[in-house]
Protein backbone atom coordinates (compact mmCIF):
# COMPACT_ATOMS: atom_id res chain seq x y z
CA UNK A 1 0.00 0.00 0.00
CA UNK A 2 1.34 3.49 -1.09
CA UNK A 3 0.66 5.26 2.01
CA UNK A 4 2.96 3.33 4.46
CA UNK A 5 6.30 4.50 4.49
CA UNK A 6 8.92 2.11 4.59
CA UNK A 7 12.59 2.64 6.61
CA UNK A 8 13.80 0.19 3.93
CA UNK A 9 13.59 -1.39 0.39
CA UNK A 10 10.60 -4.02 0.18
CA UNK A 11 10.91 -7.29 2.27
CA UNK A 12 9.67 -10.09 0.57
CA UNK A 13 9.57 -13.02 2.76
CA UNK A 14 10.31 -15.93 0.57
CA UNK A 15 8.93 -19.03 2.52
CA UNK A 16 5.43 -17.20 1.94
CA UNK A 17 6.05 -16.52 -1.58
CA UNK A 18 7.38 -19.99 -2.54
CA UNK A 19 4.13 -21.32 -0.73
CA UNK A 20 2.07 -18.49 -2.70
CA UNK A 21 3.52 -20.07 -5.75
CA UNK A 22 3.15 -23.72 -4.29
CA UNK A 23 -0.60 -23.48 -3.90
CA UNK A 24 -1.10 -21.83 -7.10
CA UNK A 25 0.14 -25.05 -8.66
CA UNK A 26 -1.76 -27.53 -6.70
CA UNK A 27 -5.15 -25.45 -7.61
CA UNK A 28 -4.04 -25.40 -11.39
CA UNK A 29 -3.69 -29.18 -10.69
CA UNK A 30 -7.12 -29.73 -8.74
CA UNK A 31 -9.18 -27.36 -10.82
CA UNK A 32 -7.78 -29.89 -13.87
CA UNK A 33 -9.01 -32.98 -11.55
CA UNK A 34 -12.32 -31.05 -10.99
CA UNK A 35 -12.86 -31.80 -14.96
CA UNK A 36 -10.82 -34.68 -15.24
CA UNK A 37 -11.73 -37.09 -11.94
CA UNK A 38 -15.75 -37.22 -11.77
CA UNK A 39 -16.06 -39.03 -7.98
CA UNK A 40 -17.89 -36.92 -5.89
CA UNK A 41 -17.70 -37.02 -2.15
CA UNK A 42 -19.94 -35.65 0.51
CA UNK A 43 -22.09 -33.92 -2.52
CA UNK A 44 -19.57 -32.71 -4.22
CA UNK A 45 -16.61 -33.20 -6.78
CA UNK A 46 -14.07 -34.61 -4.71
CA UNK A 47 -11.29 -32.30 -6.36
CA UNK A 48 -13.01 -28.96 -4.97
CA UNK A 49 -11.83 -29.07 -1.48
CA UNK A 50 -7.85 -29.19 -2.11
CA UNK A 51 -8.81 -26.87 -5.43
CA UNK A 52 -10.80 -23.94 -2.15
CA UNK A 53 -8.04 -24.93 -0.26
CA UNK A 54 -5.27 -24.44 -2.10
CA UNK A 55 -6.69 -20.34 -3.41
CA UNK A 56 -7.11 -19.55 0.46
CA UNK A 57 -3.67 -20.47 1.12
CA UNK A 58 -2.22 -18.88 -2.15
CA UNK A 59 -4.08 -15.78 -1.16
CA UNK A 60 -3.56 -15.76 2.31
CA UNK A 61 0.49 -16.74 1.83
CA UNK A 62 0.60 -13.88 -0.70
CA UNK A 63 -1.21 -11.00 1.36
CA UNK A 64 1.02 -12.26 4.34
CA UNK A 65 4.11 -12.31 2.50
CA UNK A 66 3.02 -8.09 1.61
CA UNK A 67 2.11 -6.87 4.77
CA UNK A 68 5.53 -8.40 6.27
CA UNK A 69 7.05 -6.66 3.62
CA UNK A 70 5.82 -2.87 3.79
CA UNK A 71 5.45 -2.81 8.14
CA UNK A 72 7.92 0.44 8.80
CA UNK A 73 10.25 -2.02 10.99
CA UNK A 74 11.34 -5.76 10.21
CA UNK A 75 10.42 -8.36 12.96
CA UNK A 76 12.24 -11.45 13.12
CA UNK A 77 9.90 -13.44 15.50
CA UNK A 78 7.13 -12.15 13.10
CA UNK A 79 8.98 -13.79 10.14
CA UNK A 80 9.62 -16.67 12.11
CA UNK A 81 6.07 -17.14 12.87
CA UNK A 82 5.49 -16.81 9.03
CA UNK A 83 7.87 -19.57 8.08
CA UNK A 84 6.14 -21.76 10.86
CA UNK A 85 3.09 -20.60 8.85
CA UNK A 86 4.47 -21.92 6.00
CA UNK A 87 5.21 -25.45 7.52
CA UNK A 88 1.75 -26.44 8.65
CA UNK A 89 0.08 -25.11 5.84
CA UNK A 90 2.25 -27.62 3.51
CA UNK A 91 0.75 -30.08 5.90
CA UNK A 92 -2.30 -29.45 6.01
CA UNK A 93 -2.67 -29.04 2.16
CA UNK A 94 -0.58 -32.07 1.38
CA UNK A 95 -2.89 -33.90 3.90
CA UNK A 96 -6.13 -32.78 2.09
CA UNK A 97 -4.57 -33.77 -1.42
CA UNK A 98 -3.71 -37.21 -0.20
CA UNK A 99 -7.37 -37.95 1.23
CA UNK A 100 -8.69 -36.76 -1.99
CA UNK A 101 -6.22 -39.33 -3.28
CA UNK A 102 -7.35 -42.18 -1.44
CA UNK A 103 -11.16 -41.32 -2.20
CA UNK A 104 -11.82 -40.12 1.42
CA UNK A 105 -12.15 -37.07 3.25
CA UNK A 106 -9.55 -35.43 5.56
CA UNK A 107 -11.44 -33.31 8.06
CA UNK A 108 -13.61 -34.93 10.89
CA UNK A 109 -12.48 -38.37 9.71
CA UNK A 110 -11.68 -41.02 12.17
CA UNK A 111 -13.59 -43.95 10.44
CA UNK A 112 -9.87 -45.69 10.52
CA UNK A 113 -6.39 -45.43 12.91
CA UNK A 114 -4.49 -43.65 9.64
CA UNK A 115 -7.78 -41.18 9.04
CA UNK A 116 -7.79 -40.48 12.45
CA UNK A 117 -4.14 -40.01 12.35
CA UNK A 118 -3.90 -37.90 9.83
CA UNK A 119 -7.26 -35.59 11.52
CA UNK A 120 -5.48 -34.99 14.73
CA UNK A 121 -1.80 -33.93 12.62
CA UNK A 122 -4.72 -31.06 10.68
CA UNK A 123 -6.35 -30.31 13.66
CA UNK A 124 -2.91 -29.41 15.51
CA UNK A 125 -1.39 -27.63 12.44
CA UNK A 126 -4.42 -25.29 12.81
CA UNK A 127 -3.68 -24.72 16.16
CA UNK A 128 -0.12 -23.96 15.48
CA UNK A 129 -1.16 -21.55 12.32
CA UNK A 130 -3.40 -19.66 14.50
CA UNK A 131 -1.27 -18.78 17.19
CA UNK A 132 1.93 -18.14 14.71
CA UNK A 133 -0.80 -15.81 13.10
CA UNK A 134 -1.55 -13.56 16.38
CA UNK A 135 2.44 -13.73 16.91
CA UNK A 136 2.16 -11.38 13.60
CA UNK A 137 -0.54 -9.21 14.61
CA UNK A 138 0.59 -8.36 17.91
CA UNK A 139 3.69 -7.91 15.90
CA UNK A 140 2.04 -5.32 13.67
CA UNK A 141 0.62 -3.93 16.79
CA UNK A 142 3.62 -2.64 18.51
CA UNK A 143 4.62 -0.97 14.63
CA UNK A 144 4.44 2.72 14.27
CA UNK A 145 2.96 3.09 10.95
CA UNK A 146 2.25 6.85 10.52
CA UNK A 147 -1.06 6.41 8.27
CA UNK A 148 -3.57 5.85 10.38
CA UNK A 149 -6.08 4.17 7.57
CA UNK A 150 -3.29 1.88 6.90
CA UNK A 151 -2.58 1.13 10.34
CA UNK A 152 -6.32 -0.06 11.44
CA UNK A 153 -6.87 -1.72 7.71
CA UNK A 154 -3.31 -3.62 8.20
CA UNK A 155 -4.34 -4.86 12.14
CA UNK A 156 -8.34 -4.99 12.22
CA UNK A 157 -7.34 -7.05 8.85
CA UNK A 158 -5.10 -9.79 10.87
CA UNK A 159 -7.31 -9.56 13.95
CA UNK A 160 -10.75 -10.31 11.97
CA UNK A 161 -8.84 -13.05 9.84
CA UNK A 162 -8.07 -14.65 13.68
CA UNK A 163 -12.07 -14.40 14.72
CA UNK A 164 -12.60 -15.88 10.95
CA UNK A 165 -10.57 -18.87 12.48
CA UNK A 166 -12.11 -19.01 15.78
CA UNK A 167 -15.56 -18.85 14.52
CA UNK A 168 -14.56 -22.23 12.71
CA UNK A 169 -14.24 -24.30 16.10
CA UNK A 170 -17.73 -24.76 16.31
CA UNK A 171 -17.29 -27.13 13.28
CA UNK A 172 -15.58 -29.63 15.36
CA UNK A 173 -18.49 -30.43 18.29
CA UNK A 174 -20.85 -30.62 15.16
CA UNK A 175 -22.76 -34.13 15.69
CA UNK A 176 -23.38 -35.95 12.76
CA UNK A 177 -25.00 -39.52 13.95
CA UNK A 178 -22.15 -40.90 11.61
CA UNK A 179 -19.52 -43.36 13.14
CA UNK A 180 -16.29 -41.86 13.29
CA UNK A 181 -16.77 -38.40 12.25
CA UNK A 182 -16.44 -35.99 14.60
CA UNK A 183 -17.52 -32.77 13.10
CA UNK A 184 -19.49 -30.91 10.53
CA UNK A 185 -19.89 -27.65 8.37
CA UNK A 186 -23.69 -27.09 8.40
CA UNK A 187 -25.69 -27.04 10.83
CA UNK A 188 -29.37 -28.82 11.28
CA UNK A 189 -28.82 -30.73 7.85
CA UNK A 190 -26.03 -33.12 6.88
CA UNK A 191 -22.85 -32.54 5.21
CA UNK A 192 -23.29 -33.19 1.52
CA UNK A 193 -26.71 -32.04 0.92
CA UNK A 194 -27.76 -29.63 -1.35
CA UNK A 195 -25.19 -26.20 -1.76
CA UNK A 196 -24.47 -22.91 -3.58
CA UNK A 197 -22.47 -23.00 -6.44
CA UNK A 198 -18.80 -23.46 -6.25
CA UNK A 199 -18.75 -23.03 -2.65
CA UNK A 200 -20.59 -25.63 -1.63
CA UNK A 201 -22.42 -23.55 1.39
CA UNK A 202 -25.61 -25.49 2.25
CA UNK A 203 -28.41 -24.31 1.14
CA UNK A 204 -31.06 -25.90 2.96
CA UNK A 205 -29.42 -25.46 6.24
CA UNK A 206 -26.35 -23.55 8.26
CA UNK A 207 -23.20 -23.75 7.11
CA UNK A 208 -20.34 -22.31 9.34
CA UNK A 209 -17.93 -22.24 6.60
CA UNK A 210 -19.51 -18.39 5.51
CA UNK A 211 -18.76 -17.15 8.70
CA UNK A 212 -15.12 -18.46 8.41
CA UNK A 213 -14.35 -17.11 4.88
CA UNK A 214 -15.77 -14.03 4.89
CA UNK A 215 -13.55 -13.18 8.18
CA UNK A 216 -10.15 -14.27 6.52
CA UNK A 217 -10.66 -11.90 3.76
CA UNK A 218 -10.44 -8.97 6.27
CA UNK A 219 -6.65 -9.23 5.52
CA UNK A 220 -7.87 -8.36 1.71
CA UNK A 221 -10.77 -6.47 1.91
CA UNK A 222 -9.55 -3.76 4.25
CA UNK A 223 -6.33 -2.69 3.00
CA UNK A 224 -7.92 -2.34 -0.16
CA UNK A 225 -10.48 0.01 1.64
CA UNK A 226 -7.72 1.95 2.58
CA UNK A 227 -5.86 2.09 -0.90
CA UNK A 228 -8.84 3.19 -2.21
CA UNK A 229 -9.31 5.77 0.30
CA UNK A 230 -6.27 7.45 -0.48
CA UNK A 231 -6.45 6.62 -3.88
CA UNK A 232 -9.49 8.15 -5.33
CA UNK A 233 -10.84 9.94 -1.81
CA UNK A 234 -7.14 11.97 -0.69
CA UNK A 235 -8.74 15.06 -2.19
CA UNK A 236 -11.69 15.30 0.09
CA UNK A 237 -11.36 13.39 2.50
CA UNK A 238 -8.13 13.96 5.83
CA UNK A 239 -5.85 11.09 6.99
CA UNK A 240 -8.16 11.39 9.93
CA UNK A 241 -11.37 10.61 8.49
CA UNK A 242 -9.91 7.79 5.88
CA UNK A 243 -8.46 6.65 9.57
CA UNK A 244 -12.01 6.81 10.95
CA UNK A 245 -13.93 4.99 8.18
CA UNK A 246 -11.51 2.29 7.79
CA UNK A 247 -11.81 1.66 11.84
CA UNK A 248 -16.00 1.72 11.26
CA UNK A 249 -15.61 -0.65 8.86
CA UNK A 250 -13.96 -2.84 10.44
CA UNK A 251 -15.69 -2.54 13.65
CA UNK A 252 -18.87 -3.37 10.73
CA UNK A 253 -16.76 -6.04 9.22
CA UNK A 254 -16.08 -7.83 12.40
CA UNK A 255 -19.68 -8.09 13.36
CA UNK A 256 -20.82 -9.19 10.01
CA UNK A 257 -18.48 -12.28 10.58
CA UNK A 258 -20.53 -13.26 14.03
CA UNK A 259 -23.63 -12.12 12.34
CA UNK A 260 -23.45 -14.63 9.75
CA UNK A 261 -22.01 -17.36 12.41
CA UNK A 262 -25.19 -17.03 14.56
CA UNK A 263 -27.33 -17.14 11.35
CA UNK A 264 -25.45 -20.48 10.83
CA UNK A 265 -25.45 -22.09 13.92
CA UNK A 266 -29.23 -21.62 14.11
CA UNK A 267 -29.60 -23.46 11.19
CA UNK A 268 -30.64 -20.85 8.48
CA UNK A 269 -29.36 -21.22 5.04
CA UNK A 270 -27.32 -18.15 4.10
CA UNK A 271 -29.92 -16.93 1.41
CA UNK A 272 -32.88 -17.82 3.30
CA UNK A 273 -32.90 -15.86 6.99
CA UNK A 274 -35.31 -15.24 9.40
CA UNK A 275 -36.91 -11.88 10.31
CA UNK A 276 -34.47 -11.76 13.43
CA UNK A 277 -31.39 -12.30 11.29
CA UNK A 278 -32.84 -9.62 9.01
CA UNK A 279 -33.43 -7.37 11.53
CA UNK A 280 -29.70 -8.01 13.17
CA UNK A 281 -28.51 -7.12 9.90
CA UNK A 282 -30.93 -3.92 9.28
CA UNK A 283 -29.45 -2.91 12.40
CA UNK A 284 -26.04 -3.42 11.46
CA UNK A 285 -25.96 -1.54 8.27
CA UNK A 286 -28.10 1.15 10.04
CA UNK A 287 -24.88 1.81 12.10
CA UNK A 288 -22.63 1.69 10.01
CA UNK A 289 -24.54 4.05 7.74
CA UNK A 290 -24.67 6.17 10.94
CA UNK A 291 -20.84 5.96 11.67
CA UNK A 292 -19.64 6.52 7.80
CA UNK A 293 -22.13 9.66 7.98
CA UNK A 294 -20.82 10.78 11.13
CA UNK A 295 -17.36 10.86 10.17
CA UNK A 296 -17.71 12.40 7.18
CA UNK A 297 -19.63 15.10 8.55
CA UNK A 298 -17.23 15.75 10.43
CA UNK A 299 -14.98 15.98 8.09
CA UNK A 300 -16.76 18.68 6.23
CA UNK A 301 -16.72 20.71 9.65
CA UNK A 302 -13.10 20.58 9.43
CA UNK A 303 -12.56 21.68 6.41
CA UNK A 304 -15.20 24.60 6.56
CA UNK A 305 -13.14 25.56 9.72
CA UNK A 306 -9.82 25.81 7.90
CA UNK A 307 -10.81 26.98 4.80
Amino acid sequence: MTTIEVSAPARWHRPLLTLTWAAAGLAVLAGIGLFADDRILTGVPIWLKPFKFAVSFALYGWTLAWLLSVLPRRSRLAEWAATVIVGVSVIELAIITAQVIRGTTSHYNQTTALNATLWSIMGASIMVLFLAHLVIGIGALRQRIKDKASAYAIRLGLFIALLGMLVAFPMTSQQTGVDGVTGAHSVGVPDGGPGMPLTGWSTVGGDLRIGHFVGLHAMQVLPLLAFALVRWGAGRLDARARARLVLVSGLAYASLVLLLTWQAMRAQPLLRPDGITLLALAALAAATATGVGLVLSRSREREMVTA
